[in-house]
């Protein structure tokens, strides 16, 4: 035999050995089994309630006063001699706002008073003539003609005291006048009034927003319009992310012949509005109409994903799918399905985005249920 042969027969008897190894040295319970696949996520499932919501209305607008009051004097000719409130300040009906020199008033007042004297005087002595010629005509010693001179005059000083005594009443009248005091309580919006003007009739010293109320005026269209009464409820959305309750007090009866659009004035509740609620910003806001049924889902079961709604739904087999959805309104922690989902749809209630089609997982039940890795 050559050396050749003697290799390979050496090499063949050395696989065989090895294998004899691999099948006395296996371990018992190592047969091949099927392969399982892991859950790598646990989830909580909810199903799409039924509700009855509110219809809302999406507008916007302007915020503005209830109602402005300009405060004027009633009184022209005058110096204004202080202005005695400033833009912002809160006043009481009946406050003082602004006071006008009363120097001539005083002085017409004081002449007028001294005319009614000088008249009460007169009347007196004509009463005091007419009373003696009337006794001595007791007698016959007085001509018709004279005693009807007397009585004349009493009349005359009657009447005259009568139109000083009126006078007097316009005099004061002026005088208090010149006391310009809030015709109701409000807000002190602004002060155009200067002090050492001379103010006439009707010259504007401020304004004020009345009671301190102010109002959303929601602009609507023709079709909005017919859908809006008095007396409904609204949610506004001021700057500063502040949401204020307020409520429909009047719909316009008619439309803005240039825009075409109405106006539902809503007035806002002052004990949801902060202090620092401005008049003339611009706000968004709804309105809520009659009652309609929706299917709702809770908002963490949405997942958002290139601008569009997505939920997961889980399949027999424990397998999610995303399927896009179309949402709606909106209260507290839940939102509409509009369209996309039926109500029988098991959907995976949060943590959406830590999934993708196709992924299978472990459904567990109860409120304290998190998505997470499966252990």
């Amino acid at each position: 035999m050559t050396k050749n042969h003697q290799r390979l027969s050496i090499a063949a008897a050395c696989i065989v050995a090895l294998g004899l190894a691999v099948v006395l040295f296996k371990p018992a319970g190592t047969a091949a089994t099927p392969a399982t696949t892991a859950s790598a996520l646990t989830v909580e499932l909810t199903t799409p309630q039924s509700s009855e919501w509110p219809q809302e209305l999406r507008a916007s607008g302007a915020v503005a006063p209830w109602e402005e009051i300009v405060v004027s004097p009633e009184t022209g000719g005058l110096r204004v001699d202080a202005l005695l409130v400033s833009v912002g300040d809160r006043v009481v009906r009946g406050q003082l706002l602004a006071r006008l020199a009363d120097a001539t008033v005083r002085a017409e007042l004081a002449k007028q008073q001294a005319l009614v004297a000088q008249a009460q005087a007169s009347l007196q002595q004509a009463a005091g003539n007419l009373k003696r010629a009337q006794g001595v005509d007791v007698a016959g010693a007085l001509a018709p003609q004279k005693l009807d001179e007397y009585q004349a005059n009493e009349a005359t000083a009657r009447a005259s005291l009568a139109s000083a005594q009126a006078d007097l009443q316009s005099a004061n009248l002026k005088l208090s006048q010149t006391q310009v005091t809030a015709p109701d309580a409000g807000v002190v919006s602004s002060r155009s009034g200067v002090v050492g003007n001379v103010a006439s009739v009707g010259t504007e010293l401020m304004r004020l927003i009345r009671q301190g109320r102010i109002e959303w005026r929601a602009e609507l269209d023709a079709r909005q319009l017919t859908q809006v009464r008095a007396g409904q409820t609204a949610q506004v959305q001021l700057p500063g992310s502040q949401l204020v309750a307020g409520k429909v007090r009047l719909v316009s009866p008619t439309l803005s012949t240039t825009t075409g659009r109405g106006i539902a004035y809503v007035s806002l509740d002052a004990a949801s509005a902060r202090s620092d609620v401005r008049a003339g910003v611009f706000a968004e806001g709804t309105i809520a109409l009659q009652q309609q049924t929706a299917l709702t889902l809770p908002e963490s079961a949405l997942v958002m994903r290139d601008g569009r709604s997505y939920v997961y739904t889980v399949g027999a087999d424990n397998k999610v799918s995303s399927q896009p959805v179309t949402s709606g309104r909106r209260q507290g922690a839940r939102v509409e399905v509009v369209s996309g989902l039926d109500a029988a749809t098991r959907v995976v209630a949060k943590g959406g985005a830590f999934l993708s089609d196709g992924m299978q997982v472990t459904v567990v039940s109860g409120p304290s249920a998190t998505v997470g890795v499966g252990q």
